[in-house]
């Protein structure tokens, strides 16, 4: 699922793994369980729309546990019940529309994951206006360009925020109120507090006004707008509506047993449709639980405290588990121990015998104790961390698809995962493989329910992947791949331009081109992700053609090649001062023939990028 940008992790540490259990298991410990395989029913939803599922679920769940969150890290978890919530996003709707007239308008959210982001964004599903979630770690001027771009009315921030929009707030005159998240502040000029939003919206329905929730929803109405990436002027808007969203929660019911009992480890930026929809939206219906992680670098202790079962990752995250894991084994020199034990219990597994969780569970106790789904998506995986996940008796499962497809287009059914695949094709989606070669092999494209409605004030992007065919709308993901005779999907490269790297950053090389083009001793540059050797992270390159009468003209004659590198190099990092870390271009190339382009001048970057292949 092609969707994560920046996402560090830190060194994280598991203590000590002993393994002490493990040569005490023999035959007379293990118990032949009822040789009648259960058979799960998967049950589909029906959903239409997100008030739907929020109405359903916050009433018939309203006892349970929704939200777990650690307000201060020295205090524990804070829980908070469904009907908490309920009230809560009732609350916000409602003052929203009554207090500060925000009907039908724009509503920027932005910080990082915290309880009153779910509020916000879902008053915003439920009938507030657009909801439009953006990226916290995007540089102050890039945060104030989606603000304009998106023509918000209203911030909804966390107060970790707070000097940031203090830093834009007057660049920003068509912005009428600026909302910090957990402030009881009154409205003072543009400044409000959404906990007093909140009280203020909760004595008005307390009066009789239930105005909000009797707002009906059209699924098919323009809601939510991501930004796929940076802010220029190419940068895409994707516009989702109900029907994309609610459509994730059903496909995914079809494809994984879920239930109440269940616990979501919310670890992933929510402003991304991966954790929104399957990491919220998702466990909601389900009346399950979701426990927020207090940031990246308290994974191992959050997990350990709030016991969760279901943990959505990227690759990066799951392989580090992986090594810090194996590590520790190969410390207490039980690895080998480990690995007969693996081949044991799945021999055992096969006759419907599991003791893995018996076998493994000083394992388990690290990862909390209860863990039993961990979903990969956002970029490609090695397939022997799937197998070793897998092999510990943990559900390994992939997901596939994109903020266009909002994002679940396929995923890899729990009754019948296949490590490498990036799954199947979900139950209101079709995957076919565009012109395929003689392996099979061509551009994926997806017609699904999930499909956005398109791109943000950009109908010749959006009608330049998305092909009417047939009469029915086939969106081009710009990846290559095959299906397997079973309708799985194997992604085996990609065309289109988005660079996606190792730990699920999404990148646009148009955007650094643009600025890459005012440099003026570059005549032509195709930014792209440079696959080194021996690695399997991408390094972002440029292959540049040199303007050599720009150069000779500034620099003087008969530069040797090494000083026309030196001069542009020098050029490209002032641009890089003004990137994002990870846009920052980290190889130059210069190139000495031409580019290979269409018949309207566009580089061909996969045919490009085939050259360095071969």
């Amino acid at each position: 699922m092609r969707i994560l940008q920046d996402f560090k992790i830190p060194n994280f540490k598991f203590p000590k793994l002993k393994m002490e259990g493990l040569s005490e298991i023999d035959e007379s410990s293990i118990e032949a369980p009822d040789q009648k395989k259960k058979e799960v029913k998967y049950e589909a939803k029906n959903y239409k729309t997100i008030k739907e599922v929020f109405n359903q679920s916050t009433t018939n769940f309203k006892n349970k546990v929704f939200m777990l969150e650690k307000f201060d890290h020295k205090e524990p978890f804070t829980e908070i019940s469904y009907e908490t919530y309920r009230q809560d996003v009732i609350g916000l709707g409602t003052g929203l529309i009554k207090l500060l007239n925000l009907k039908d308008k724009r509503v920027v959210i932005i910080g990082e994951n915290t309880y009153h982001w779910y509020v916000s964004y879902m008053a915003m599903l439920c009938g507030v206006g657009i909801a439009v979630p953006v990226d916290k770690e995007l540089p102050v001027d890039e945060i104030e360009n989606v603000v304009k771009r998106a023509k918000a009315s209203a911030v909804i921030y966390s107060t970790k925020k707070k000097e940031l929009i203090k830093k834009i707030k007057d660049n920003l005159p068509e912005v009428e109120y600026f909302i910090q998240m957990n402030s009881s502040d009154g409205i003072s000029e543009k400044d409000v507090g959404a906990s007093y939003i909140i009280e203020q919206g909760k004595r008005i329905v307390e009066s009789g006004d239930n105005s909000f929730m009797d707002i009906k929803i059209d699924e098919e109405e323009f809601k939510v707008l991501i930004f796929t990436s940076g802010t220029t002027s190419n940068a895409k808007g994707v516009m989702l509506n109900n029907k994309n969203l609610s459509q994730n929660v059903n496909v995914v019911s079809s494809y994984v047993y879920l239930n109440e009992n269940d616990r979501f480890f919310s670890v992933l930026p929510l402003h991304h449709t991966y954790e929104s929809s399957i990491g919220f939206l998702l466990p909601m219906s389900k009346g399950a639980s979701i426990a927020i992680c207090e940031g990246l670098k308290y994974i191992v202790p959050n997990l350990q405290e709030t016991h969760p079962t279901v943990m959505l990752a990227v690759p990066l995250l799951v392989e580090n588990l992986y090594k810090k894991i194996n590590a520790n084994i190969v410390k207490s020199k039980k690895d080998k121990l480990v690995k007969s034990m693996i081949h044991l219990t799945n021999a055992l597994k096969g006759v419907n015998i599991d003791i893995k969780r018996k076998i493994f569970k000083e394992i388990y106790d690290n990862l909390g104790g209860g863990i039993r789904i961990i979903v990969s998506a956002a970029a490609p995986i090695d397939s022997k961390v799937g197998k070793w996940v897998q092999d510990i008796g943990i559900e390994f499962l992939q997901g596939y698809g994109l903020t266009e497809t909002a994002p679940i287009a396929a995923l890899t059914p729990e009754f019948d995962p296949r490590v490498g695949s990036a799954g199947k094709a979900v139950t209101c989606a079709e995957l076919k493989i565009h012109n395929p070669n003689e392996k099979g092999e061509g551009e994926v494209f997806i017609k699904s329910d999930t499909l956005m409605i398109g791109y943000y004030e950009d109908e010749r992007a959006t009608n330049e992947v998305v092909h009417i065919i047939d009469g029915e709308r086939w969106f081009n993901s710009g990846d290559v791949g095959y299906l397997d005779q079973d309708g799985y999907l194997y992604i085996t490269g990609r065309s289109k331009n988005v660079i996606v790297t190792q730990n699920g950053k999404n990148i646009y090389p148009e955007e650094i081109e643009l600025l890459l083009g005012n440099i003026e001793e570059i005549k032509e540059c195709m930014v792209y992700g440079k696959e080194e050797e021996g690695s399997k992270e991408l390094v972002l390159s440029v292959k540049v053609i040199p303007d050599y009468e720009k150069i000779e003209e500034k620099h003087g004659k008969d530069l040797k090649e090494e000083q026309i590198h030196s001069i542009i190099w020098e050029e490209i990092k002032k641009v890089n001062r003004k990137l994002t870390s990870y846009k920052a271009i980290k190889n130059l190339e210069i190139k000495k023939d031409e580019f290979e382009k269409t018949t309207t001048m566009k580089i061909k970057r996969f045919a490009e990028l085939q050259k360095d292949k071969k």
